[in-house]
Order: structure tokens, then sequence, then C-alpha cells
């Protein structure tokens, strides 16, 4: 059983492309799968088994209950774990290792259409500026957090990120992001100016005489973590009086400002690295909603208790 998990992660990473981020996650999934097959468990009457091909539609159905009720998972992440389970499986009848594909009915989940979170202008720039210093790791979250907004970038894209990635004088950076896709992202204003000073008089105090390709480095000379990003842009929204505060609330808020702004829902789509314009288009949807709560703050016949005079 470890050797067909461990081959299906090798043909996702390999011959599929997905990210090291989607193999880990499968990876996860995968694991959990496999010790809920593999051991008894209080509340389900199955028998542990020896191979994935013995598995049927009702051990499915028992592992969904199990990751409902027993791990507490959320919508999302049940349905990422069901897909992941579809996909195995298929795999595994695919390469002849079973005969039967006991998820070939399942029907995920549906996710929730929840419309993400966005800032308004005047937080972002609250954030930004509640990094006022100018010692090196001040330099180094300024700049962060201008270009998580300014650019729109997933934070392992941010991460990943190399110094021969925005070592040109164009106005764009390469970007790798998800599957491994190069995309070309705008790079310019106050985004270009703080990550400007941050190599100079940051990164190098940082990097402590190491040599490394990595632009954002921790204080070690390392490539900086997504862990510490996510603390950094948490600590950044509760200086500015926002709670919970995530990376990607400021790559929805990038889209959406750019949105209200003007530009055309497919460079946005180029920009953010969406390979369906579906996905893009959830932005149009949130900014519909802004449009309603201005409506219903500002127009004095916009409340329904407003009575006729």
């Amino acid at each position: 059983m470890n050797d067909m998990m461990q081959e299906y992660l090798s043909h996702l990473s390999v011959e599929r492309g997905s990210s090291p981020l989607t193999v880990s996650a499968y990876s996860h999934d995968l694991g959990l799968y496999y010790e809920f097959l593999s051991n008894p468990h209080s509340g389900f009457s199955r028998s542990p088994l020896s191979s994935f091909c013995a598995v049927t539609r009702s051990d499915i159905i028992e592992f969904e209950d199990y990751l409902l009720n027993e791990k507490q998972y959320a919508p999302s992440s049940l349905a990422r774990s069901l897909s992941c389970l579809k996909s195995f499986h298929k795999f595994l009848v695919r390469e002849n290792y079973c005969t039967e594909n006991p998820t070939s009915s399942l029907t995920l989940p549906r996710k929730a259409n929840k419309l993400p979170d966005v800032l308004s202008v005047d937080d972002v720039a609250k954030i930004i500026e509640s990094v006022s210093g100018d010692s090196p790791r001040d330099l180094r979250d300024r700049a962060i957090l201008e270009m998580l907004y300014g650019c729109g970038l997933r934070v392992s894209e941010l991460c990943a990120l190399d110094l021969d990635r925005i070592a040109n004088d164009d106005g764009f950076i390469v970007v790798f992001g998800k599957g491994g896709k190069e995309r070309i992202v705008p790079f310019s204003g106050a985004a270009a100016r703080c990550c400007k000073s941050y190599l100079q008089d940051g990164r190098p105090k940082l990097a402590k005489g190491q040599a490394s390709l990595a632009l954002f480095l921790n204080a070690r000379g390392g490539r900086l973590s997504r862990q510490s990003v996510f603390k950094m842009v948490q600590k950044a929204g509760l200086a500015a009086g926002i709670k919970n505060l995530h990376p990607h609330t400021l790559r929805h808020s990038c889209a959406t400002h750019m949105l209200e702004g003007g530009a055309d829902l497919r460079i946005i789509q180029d920009m953010l690295g969406h390979s369906d314009i579906s996905t893009t288009q959830i932005y149009t949807h949130v900014q519909r909603s802004h449009i309603r709560e201005e409506y219903l703050n500002a127009h004095p016949r916009a409340n329904e208790h407003t009575h006729e005079q």
C-alpha cells in the first residue's frame, strides 16, 4: 500500500507537474486514508484492510464520516481529500493495480460560494504604514507587504522569488505559479521602490555574507518561510486594527481594486495566474457586493424602513 501511494505521489509531481504544496497536501490526505483503512476505529464497524483494491464504496463513505466527525474537516478540506481519493483510485485502475474504482460514483461536496475578504484602499495603506522603521527587517517586511498587494502574489510565489527574477528595469518580474507555470507580473511604483530600498540597505545585512539566491531572507540569511510571512502579515494587520489578516487578503484586494479602477478581467487573470477566467470572475461579485454596501449606507431611500413623507 505504501508503494502504491508513493508511486501516485511521484506521478503527481513528475508527470502532472503538481506543485510541492499540492503533493504535500495529497500526501497528508493519503496518509490519513491509509491509517484509517489499516487500523480499527471506534464507532466504525469495518475491518482493517491490507490492500487498496479491497476498498468498497461503503469504506469511502465511512472515511468521509471520519473526516467530518472525528477530524472536524471543513467543507473545503473535505472536498480536497475526497478529490485526492478519486484521483488516486482512478490512477490505481489505470495502472492495472486494481480492477475496480470504489470512488467512481462518489459525489464531491459542493464548496460554499464564499466571497473573498477584501480590504479598503485606506486599510491597505494603514497596514503597510504600520511597518515604519528602517531596520533590515522593517525594510524587508515593508517590501513584502507592497509586493503581496502591488503584484497580487501568492505567499508561496513571493517566498520562492530569486534575485534574478527581479534583476531588471523593464517594470516586470518573473513568477513561478501553481504547477510550475511561469508568468510575467507588473512591478513598479511603491512595490519597486520598497524592494529597491530593501535590496540596498536591508538584504545585505540579513545575508550576513552568505551566498543565497533568495530575494527575501530570514535573520539567519536563509530563505524566508511562508509561516514567517503569515506571522508578519498578521502582526502588521493587528497594528492597523485588523484581526486575522491573511496574505491572500492582500492578493484579493489587489485584484478587486484593479477591477474597480477599470482593469480588464483578462489582464487581471493573467496577472494573478488563474488558469480559468471563472476563478477571476469572483472579483466581479466582490465588486458588486461592495457597491451594494455603499448604496445601502449612502442612499437616503435605500433603507427598507424608510417611510414616505
